[in-house]
């Protein structure tokens, strides 16, 4: 008997139609005499609403609370699933995520699991019964309730196949699978069968919104079998995998892109040994997370470090920075929310040159200027002004005949 587990986003519970549709997907497989375990997020929309409540009591509150708020929509979730579970004839179980329990660090909004505790759901499986698990939620070792950050029904998902150590993991949302960029806005992206771990990883973290990018972390580090599958309409989805011999012929597999990025940067700082930890020391300590950075240094041995970091630290990171302008002898602490994140990605840049090139000429043919840049093995970056986004993106897909069958694309 196999194991299965299925995450549910919030598009495929919005409705109580779509409850009882996803009621029916986890006994077809239950049918078909596999185990079942299913994680669910807030119905769509239950999340921003409850942030809004916070929100609408003031512009400082605590992460705590915060935490206790916002997860509070994952449970009306598992109980209607499990009721239309029942309802159809099969017994049910649901569990949130302190009761499973997903024992997880301090970091209120962005907690990280530390541990899966699974003697309960197994119990409940050995019974014959569906297992609904909440998704997002966790508790620390002090016992208050944490989330995961948004998108962390993927993270819970995905640690729950690894602790079961369950045959696959399907993660189901409202597109069938991975595209080589966001279909809403190039019409002509092409469904991937496969992707590699790694460039799953990179298009998460760089802006996809199909899955979490700890999730994805979490599913390469313990090899689990994860399928990206549509809710709504019939599919294969796209399969993650490890990377094989056939993916590094492609030179490019996607483009991803980030409107969640702000750009700041520490103006006139002596240029000095311990200069970067001064200044992303304090950051790490507020949970503030830095992506790209810069570093430019004068003849008068100044220096300038320019930086990015998610929309939502930006107002905490320039007020920490602020703060710190005396101690690190800094003359200004100038920020920038106006900008977008393009990348192109794909296994096959570690074996193919002219990426860089291709990708600079595309972009300068219209006249789109490059503000930063940062590369990895597999990807290229480069941040722009954010209302060339959907030119950027285009203009790349194009570049890259991400359109065409992989074998027939530029380094096919």
């Amino acid at each position: 008997m196999s194991l299965i587990v299925q995450k549910f986003g919030g598009t495929s519970v919005k409705t109580l139609d779509r409850i009882r549709n996803v009621a029916r997907m986890a006994i077809a497989e239950h049918r078909a005499g596999h185990q079942v375990v299913v994680t669910v997020s807030a119905m769509a929309g239950e999340t921003n609403r409850l942030v809004a409540l916070v929100e609408g009591l003031g512009p400082s509150w605590s992460e705590r609370e915060y935490d206790v708020v916002v997860s509070a929509g994952e449970q009306v979730a598992i109980g209607l699933l499990a009721i239309a579970i029942e309802s159809l004839g099969v017994p049910a179980r649901s569990y949130l995520g302190w009761q499973v329990r997903f024992l997880t660090d301090s970091a209120h909004g962005k907690a990280r699991i530390v541990n899966v505790e699974d003697a309960a759901i197994r119990k409940d499986l050995a019974a014959g019964r569906i297992v609904v698990v909440a998704g997002f939620q966790g508790m620390d070792e002090a016992g208050n309730v944490t989330t995961l950050g948004r998108g962390g029904s993927d993270t819970s998902a995905v640690a729950l196949a690894a602790a079961l150590k369950a045959d696959r993991c399907d993660i189901y949302t409202d597109v069938d699978g991975v595209f080589t960029t966001d279909p809403n806005m190039v019409p002509k992206a092409r469904k991937m069968d496969r992707i590699a771990y790694d460039e799953m990883l990179e298009m998460a973290s760089l802006g996809a919104k199909v899955l979490q990018t700890r999730s994805v972390e979490l599913a390469k580090k313990y090899k689990v079998p994860v399928r990206v599958l549509s809710s709504l309409e019939e599919g294969s989805g796209t399969l993650l995998t490890e990377e094989d011999a056939t993916m590094e012929k492609v030179l490019v597999s996607a483009v991803a892109y980030s409107r969640d990025e702000a750009k700041i940067t520490v103006v006139g700082i002596p240029d000095r040994p311990g200069l970067a930890a001064a200044v992303f020391g304090p950051l790490a300590e507020a949970n503030v997370n830095v992506d790209m950075i810069l570093q430019n240094v004068s003849a008068s041995g100044e220096a300038d470090l320019t930086f990015t970091v998610p929309k939502g630290d930006f107002r905490k990171a320039m007020v920490v920075l602020q703060q710190k302008m005396q101690s690190l002898g800094a003359k200004e602490v100038t920020g920038r929310e106006e900008i977008a994140k393009v990348s192109v990605i794909g296994v096959g840049m570690r074996s193919h040159s002219g990426v860089a090139r291709r990708m600079f000429e595309a972009l300068a043919k219209d006249g789109i200027n490059i503000l930063m840049i940062s590369t990895s093995e597999i990807k290229i970056s480069v941040v722009i002004e954010e209302k060339y986004t959907e030119l950027a993106v285009r203009l790349l897909h194009d570049a890259f005949e991400l359109d065409r069958p992989a074998g027939d694309r530029v380094g096919g």
